[in-house]
């Protein structure tokens, strides 16, 4: 296998750089280098020299023996002086010897995965740790790198090549005595499994949108301050905003952390008839996004004016506030009245949803857990239609085990691999 190098730092000046080789070659490369040889015990500041003697940096040098390392390869790390012009140098020099290469994106991770060091999963929430923008992505994507959902779903294939040896068991040995009847343990396993299925694949949703971000639209009729709310939410002018009814026409995103929560405003268009075209279609528009968001903000009079259904969770307030004598429940985007006691109210509810959230993050992962628990479903039916349905449900078990295998990438992801990877940095 090719041993690899790059920069594993962000790109451009900084105090620090840090370059990442990996490989069989990783170990004689950096002798090569540092002057004084490699450190002994992992770590030790060593002066780095090309081919011909020059001095090329002074550089914090750890080195990582195969397998204990990240890829599960001998890995050098170079802790450079940040600046462009020796981060290139030693690239270039790196580049000179023969039977290195510059990584692909994601190469070092892919390798770790290759090598045992990471699972399918682990490696999608390396990714969405790396992409964290919040609190409540952080904690989330560190669970999943932590391997919580590798190994809830070995947990799982354990238990049904329990209940699958069983079945098989009684299957083989049909003609003969068997101590004990086994469908009860079996039940047990089979049963336990569904149920964590059940309970991890309904969390999906919400996991997803802890990753992705939790959509909040503001509807309400035309020129009720919609706009003016979005911007004092924002705290800049995302939205045009006018004395003028049907002002907004498209739908206004903004994106913000709210309570630790990514989450992204909607403004929409005012919801009223009109034989305006181009109005209407901002309507029809504002109307679908409505619908399709986690959580809906009514900023009108009353929740019927607007011909939306009301959901649960969603939150009507009353609009201009600063022009009220009464000013419960209502907001003004002007002068800020109401709007601290409105965002509350918003991360409430999302805090409250952001609970039911599984290790689960992705609709792929839904997806193979879907298959499983159909697939158990049909091994429960043919277990009830007696022992000559055995080799079925049997059958059945072993579908179940293989999409669990898929979740974690042991089979059926090849397809995937060049996709994930590919959206890491060459230094990961």
């Amino acid at each position: 296998m090719d041993t690899i190098f790059a920069l594993a730092s962000a790109q451009g000046k900084a105090g620090v750089a840090v370059i990442r080789v990996s490989g069989p070659m990783a170990l004689a490369t950096a002798q090569s280098l540092c002057s004084g040889g490699l450190p002994a015990r992992g770590m030790s500041l060593r002066t780095l020299r090309d081919s011909t003697g020059n001095q090329l940096d002074d550089a914090l040098v750890l080195t990582f023996s195969a397998p204990a390392s990240f890829t599960g390869e001998d890995v050098v790390e170079l802790h450079l002086h940040g600046s462009v012009a020796v981060v290139s140098s030693v690239l270039r020099v790196l580049s000179d010897f023969k039977g290195l290469r510059l990584a692909e994106p994601g190469e070092f991770t892919r390798r770790a995965m290759e090598n045992g060091r990471l699972d399918l999963s682990q490696v999608e929430g390396l990714a969405d740790l790396i992409d964290a923008e919040t609190d409540a992505q952080r904690r989330q994507a560190q669970r999943v790198l932590a391997g919580q959902l590798g190994d809830l779903a070995e947990s799982w294939r354990q238990d049904l090549i329990r209940a699958a040896s069983l079945i098989e068991a009684t299957i083989d040995f049909a003609d003969e005595d068997i101590p004990e009847d086994v469908t009860p343990e079996v039940r047990i396993l089979i049963d336990r499994v569904q149920h964590d299925l059940i309970r991890e694949t309904a969390g999906v949703v919400i996991a997803e949108r802890i990753r992705s971000g939790f959509e909040v639209a503001i509807i309400g009729p035309p020129n009720v301050g919609k706009s003016t709310l979005l911007n004092a939410l924002a705290g800049r002018q995302a939205a045009i905003t006018s004395e003028y009814a049907g002002t907004t026409r498209d739908v206004i995103e903004v994106r913000m952390e709210l309570s630790g929560l990514a989450v992204t405003f909607l403004d929409t268009a005012g919801l009223r008839e009109t034989t305006d075209i181009i109005e209407d279609m901002g309507i029809s528009l504002a109307l679908d996004r409505a619908e399709r968001a986690d959580l809906r903000v009514f900023l009108a009079d009353s929740k019927e004016e607007l011909g939306v259904c009301f959901k649960g969770g969603d939150i009507l307030v009353h609009p201009k506030a600063d022009m009220r004598l009464d000013k419960i429940d209502s907001v003004s985007g002007i002068t800020g009245e109401g709007l601290s006691e409105l965002v509350d109210r918003i991360a409430a509810v999302l805090k409250d949803r952001s609970i039911s959230a599984g290790l689960a993050t992705r609709e792929r992962h839904r997806i193979a857990m879907e298959r499983a628990k159909e697939s158990l479903e049909a091994a429960s039916l043919f277990l009830d239609a007696g022992t000559n349905q055995y080799e079925i449900a049997a059958e059945e078990m072993r579908v179940a085990i293989r999409s669990l295998e898929s979740l974690v990438g042991r089979v059926d992801v090849e397809n995937l691999l060049d996709e994930i990877f590919s959206s890491f940095c060459l230094g990961k």
